[in-house]
């Protein structure tokens, strides 16, 4: 059949509305294979790094997580308690529903197919990872020769915020009441950070700021809330559901701007983020 000029047009214009109603179906979620809608996109603060306990097992969407990252678009981020599978679904929701794009590396100490899934022969991986809008490089991951009740460790690399390189390490100590374990495992982390003029220490270190087996990091870097101190004198924000605070941004040769505690429905540890002053 030979469709007459006025008929054509009348077709084509149909299409088009059939799709503005129906939707994209490209795997990427946009028209044409686009894998966000441009009004999504947007840029990190360079100079904002975040630590967050993202708490598992629970049963929280990575989607929500994702958006709660979203709404500070730090540059680094460093997760703790992440297994790799919600790790790659967070970096996704990240980048197609808010235009974030990051990189990530991990850390992983355990492979637990009760916290993180998987087939019985291959457990999905459990620990540490970071995500940065920058590319990182020197990957280092190290798990502590003691754990405690459980294997912990921590990942370095060295990335770029606010312009300027910087070693960023992520790390999760063991829990409590296992303060003798944490001492030890303080002291591997410590050395670490000390071989650095410019380094960021990310965490939850499951000890408040005046346990003394977080003296020798206090001894090569700051909490980045200038009135936090490892003294009874200091005044430190809660980090956790309990009112404690757990969760540090460890500052060396770098100044911090300023800092937010942001309690989530997602997690029982609260969203730590700092904006840096790298130079």
């Amino acid at each position: 059949m030979v469709l007459g000029r006025g008929t054509g047009l009348f077709v084509g214009a149909m299409a088009v509305a059939c799709m503005m109603l129906v939707g994209p179906s490209a795997p990427g979620g946009g028209l044409f294979g686009s894998s966000r809608p441009a009004a999504a996109v947007r840029d990190v603060v360079p100079n904002r790094v975040m630590t967050w306990n993202i708490c598992n097992p629970c049963e929280e969407g990575n989607v929500d997580r994702a958006a709660e990252i979203a709404r500070y678009a730090p540059q680094v981020i460093g997760l703790q308690e992440a297994c790799v599978r919600d790790v790659e679904k967070i970096r996704d929701h990240l980048e197609r529903l808010h235009g974030l794009v990051y990189h990530v590396q991990y850390g992983m100490v355990l492979r637990d197919r009760g916290r993180c899934g998987g087939w019985p022969w291959s457990p999905g991986a459990f620990g540490q990872a970071v995500l940065s809008a920058a590319p990182m490089t020197d990957r280092v991951s190290v798990e502590y020769p003691d754990g405690g009740s459980e294997d912990r460790g921590y990942v370095a690399v060295t990335t770029t915020v606010g312009g300027r390189p910087v070693r960023v390490f992520n790390t999760h100590l063991a829990q409590r009441r296992q303060e003798a374990v944490r001492a030890d495992q303080v002291g591997v982390l410590a050395a670490a950070v000390g071989r650095h003029d410019r380094a960021i220490v990310l965490g939850d270190f499951n000890a408040v700021p005046d346990a003394p087996e977080l003296t020798r990091i206090w001894a090569q870097a700051a909490d980045t809330d200038p009135r936090c101190r490892p003294s009874s004198t200091g005044t430190c924000e809660v980090t956790t559901d309990w009112h404690s605070k757990f969760d540090y941004v460890f500052l060396r040769g770098i100044a911090p701007l300023e800092h937010r505690v942001q309690p989530t429905p997602y997690s029982d540890h609260h969203m730590l983020y700092t904006d840096v002053d790298p130079s």
